[in-house]
């Protein structure tokens, strides 16, 4: 397996030999779902391409496939003198704690996960608030009352999901009750749609009515079973409701698009600092998605109630319990 990863980590490294030549400054590593999972991942390569396209600046970027090759790669893309490198995903985290430690003239930047160093900047969110949104939009506009909730891997991250989420819903009525389910338990787990689909229709069969999927790739098989049953979907990190219009009731939207662009703009300007950055909906890290794809699921009520929401949230008059602090979810 060590010769098999080894050899892969070489071809990615070959392939990217012309871009290497001419001494880029920044790279950007994905996560095992995948740089076009059409949610997490592609965020962020969405948010390296603006940056590509406002400065004229090229970056390299990198899928690894696992945790050896990741560290591997992130030593590699130091060596050839890279300044900025962005790892995308909590898996990276103790990756880039290693390598900046033997690199402490390169930057690096790890989204979902905390990498001590003063040369990293780790950047988390509060899922949990963006997800309280959901939840309300999701318990107003579900017939049975019956919500569903698809994770990937049952780990801290995609509880505070989940939590966030049915927080919300039983603010609008602490009756409705939310099926959870995971895919699995290895990095796989985020690229397995069609267990993400099994997983879909197992919910649906019980009376779900909504599902919300926070499972990278594996969330695209969940979005494709609630289509083919004529039900809503909520889509996860990016805005997916372009995928099925008319079943996407709504987005958990996060960020990391904007992640990525402000820390590369940063080291751009000079501006880059170390440290940990929580975002939520007043930092602009995450939100719920309103537009013509979903426009017509979205009626004036449940616009009216989640705004309110999103406002109580703001102003303090509502705190979601991040599980990740209480070790708990409180419903």
């Amino acid at each position: 397996m060590k010769l098999r990863s080894s050899l892969l980590v070489g071809l990615l490294l070959s392939l990217c030999a012309s871009a290497y030549a001419d001494q880029p400054k920044y790279a950007l590593i994905y996560d095992a779902g995948g740089k076009f999972d059409r949610s997490f991942n592609q965020s962020a390569y969405e948010g390296a391409e603006r940056f590509k396209k406002e400065t004229k600046i090229s970056y390299i970027d990198v899928q690894v496939m696992s945790n050896a090759q990741g560290e591997q790669v992130l030593r590699n893309l130091a060596r050839k003198g890279i300044d900025l490198i962005a790892a995308i995903g909590f898996t990276h985290a103790q990756q880039v704690q290693t390598v900046a430690k033997e690199f402490p003239k390169t930057k690096f930047v790890v989204v979902d996960g905390v990498a001590n160093g003063a040369n990293v900047s780790s950047i988390l969110f509060k899922e949990q608030e963006g997800s309280y949104l959901v939840g309300v939009a999701a318990a107003m506009a579900s017939k049975s009352k019956k919500l569903g909730f698809i994770g990937g891997i049952d780990i801290p991250l995609i509880r505070a999901f989940v939590c966030g989420y049915t927080q919300g819903a039983k603010s609008v009525d602490g009756k409705v009750d939310v099926a959870q389910n995971v895919v699995g338990t290895t990095a796989t787990a985020w690229n397995d749609p069609a267990k993400g689909s099994e997983l879909a229709r197992a919910q649906m069969e019980r009376g779900v009515d909504v599902i919300f999927a926070a499972a990278g790739g594996s969330g695209m098989g969940a979005l494709q079973a609630v289509k083919e049953k004529g039900k809503m979907a909520i889509g996860v990190d990016s805005n997916q409701n372009y995928l099925f219009p008319g079943v996407m009731l709504t987005s958990m939207v996060k960020r990391v698009d904007n992640a990525i662009y402000d820390s590369f703009m940063q080291m751009k300007n000079g501006t880059w600092k170390a440290g940990v950055s929580n975002l939520g909906l007043k930092e602009g890290g995450v939100d719920w998605a309103l537009d013509k794809d979903n426009r017509s699921l979205i009626t004036p009520e449940i616009e009216k109630r989640v705004n309110a929401a999103k406002q109580d949230i703001l102003n303090g008059k509502v705190k979601v319990i991040d599980y990740r602090e209480a070790s708990r979810c409180p419903l």
